[in-house]
């Protein structure tokens, strides 16, 4: 809810979620290690883990070593005595070592111990400090889960991706939701850090699916969470659909708009949101074939829509107030200042400033300067009434 506060000569008004104190975060860097499609015996629709990951084989147990220790070289470099890390601006407070691609614990147990066994080793010498991984929820049991206990895993990611049954038999994900609701309580019970990812965009994906899949994510409660927007990749099922009209991707607005509502819903249950969107770096060789979903800076597009809906809120809410200082005031439009924390200031502004240009017509009467307040909280925002 909006709150209105005077000061000796100035008003001010915040609006947000996650009010208090604002400190910057310490440094988290992952290593990430691809492993494509090995393990996972489904082909979903969308799929193509090598134009996903740029990776078409999997990485020799050697390679592996090599890559970690070239990251480290950066994150964690050490000093010439080899027993102490000599700090530099690079240097990461927390490093994990991610598994990423394909489906990890569905790779035979011998492999998989293999790469954890290295992992677990860096681990146990101080050099990372989490081991993560993503899995199918189908490939999740309590022998696999000893397994990665011994191998000191911190946190597992579920692939869950939607938690519709119809969307997922039209997807041909190959299990349904009960599976991953079991999978994902059974993670919890062995203690992991649990992480849940969902896509937006899916065949037989509507708004209403996508918020009761949000809404069972929370019920879960999860430590973290990822959304997706639908892509089309070359060498997919879904293209086929797609050229045979049997899929109708959606606009850039509707899957943000999906993606926004899932976002409000997950922030609300205080559930840290890691990625929104897929990242440049994340599809490579042109993949992405008629996919208006598809956009490099996605999160911000949902978080700008986000900032825009709270600060026009704040506005609205403060009419009679603004109404009241232009009756008593000469000048031709009344100065007030919005406010974001320095993470948020480019949503505030929006994708290409449209949301500064969207204030800019709506609110003709104010005369509106964007400002950095670091005592605000992320996806919070205040306005500042100036006499």
């Amino acid at each position: 809810m909006a709150q209105y506060r005077e000061q000796s000569n100035f008003s001010t008004v915040m609006a947000g979620t996650k009010m208090g104190n604002f400190r910057s975060q310490k440094k988290h860097a992952i290593i990430p290690i691809f492993i494509p499609h090995y393990g996972c015996g489904y082909d979903c629709v969308f799929c193509n883990q090598n134009k996903i990951t740029g990776v078409k084989s999997i990485p020799s147990y050697e390679e592996v070593e090599s890559k970690i220790d070239k990251w480290l070289s950066t994150l964690r470099p050490l000093s010439e005595d080899s027993f102490n890390y000599a700090k530099s601006d690079n240097y990461a407070k927390t490093v994990e070592l991610a598994f990423y691609g394909g489906s990890f614990t569905g790779i035979p147990m011998e492999v998989q111990s293999s790469y954890l066994d290295i992992a677990k080793r860096y681990k146990e010498l101080g050099r990372i400090d989490k081991i993560h991984l993503s899995t199918r929820p189908d490939y999740i049991d309590e022998n696999i889960l000893e397994n990665l206990k011994r191998h000191s895993v911190d946190t597992i990611e579920l692939g869950a991706q939607s938690f519709d049954d119809e969307v997922l038999m039209a997807s041909k994900r190959g299990h349904d939701s009960k599976c991953t609701e079991k999978s994902a309580k059974l993670i919890k019970d062995y203690g992991f850090e649990l992480g849940l990812q969902l896509m937006v965009g899916l065949p037989k994906d509507t708004l209403k699916s996508s918020v009761h899949s949000a809404h069972e994510v929370v019920r879960l409660s999860p430590s973290l969470a990822r959304i997706y927007p639908t892509v089309m990749l070359e060498d997919t099922e879904l293209l086929n659909m797609y050229r045979n009209g049997e899929y109708k991707p959606l606009t850039r607005d509707e899957a943000v708009k999906r993606a926004k509502a899932i976002y409000l819903i997950l922030e609300k249950a205080g559930i840290t949101i890691m990625r929104v969107g897929l990242k440049s770096g994340d599809i490579i060789d042109n993949s992405v074939i008629d996919s208006p979903a598809y956009h490099p800076a996605f999160r911000q597009l949902v978080e700008s829509e986000i900032a825009r809906d709270r600060i026009e809120n704040l506005i609205n809410a403060n009419r009679d107030i603004l109404s009241d200082k232009s009756k008593k005031s000469d000048e031709p439009k009344i100065k007030v200042d919005i406010c974001s924390s320095p993470k948020w200031f480019s949503n505030m502004l929006g994708n290409k400033s449209e949301n500064k240009e969207y204030f800019k017509n709506k609110f003709s009467n104010l005369d509106l300067k964007y400002q950095i307040d670091r005592s605000i909280g992320d996806g919070d925002f205040k306005i500042v009434i100036k006499d």
